[in-house]
């Protein structure tokens, strides 16, 4: 099986209602924490860090699946943009170099 980063944009899934969507991710995020395969990464961009940092409703989710092995990246940028660089709670804070890096090694999932 080919590894994959999954890059997650935003803090719900699909476009229209906002709230669906969130529900939608935390759905996804707890199934995936459920499923037998795993991506090698998750990599969170633009608002979608938010769901990394304090407050997020996904955080054991989250916490779960970087317990099972599974690399949790959050856009510097993206954090320092939002002023969310201190609030992070999973994973690590990445460059845009490192992300691009991972995504041309492996199998890219955009959702």
């Amino acid at each position: 099986m080919t590894a994959k980063i999954i890059l997650i944009q935003g803090e719900g899934l699909g476009r229209g209602d906002d709230q669906l969507g969130k529900l939608l991710m935390a759905n996804f995020l707890r199934l995936l924490g459920e499923s037998d395969s795993k991506p090698q990464t998750l990599a969170f961009w633009n608002t979608g860090v938010r769901l990394v940092c304090e407050g997020s409703q996904v955080l054991d989710h989250l916490k779960q699946l970087e317990k099972q092995g599974v690399e949790i990246l959050a856009c510097t940028t993206c954090l320092e943009y939002f002023d969310l660089k201190d609030r992070i709670v999973v994973g690590k804070p990445t460059t845009m170099v490192k992300s691009i890096q991972s995504m041309m090694s492996t199998e890219v999932v955009s959702l």
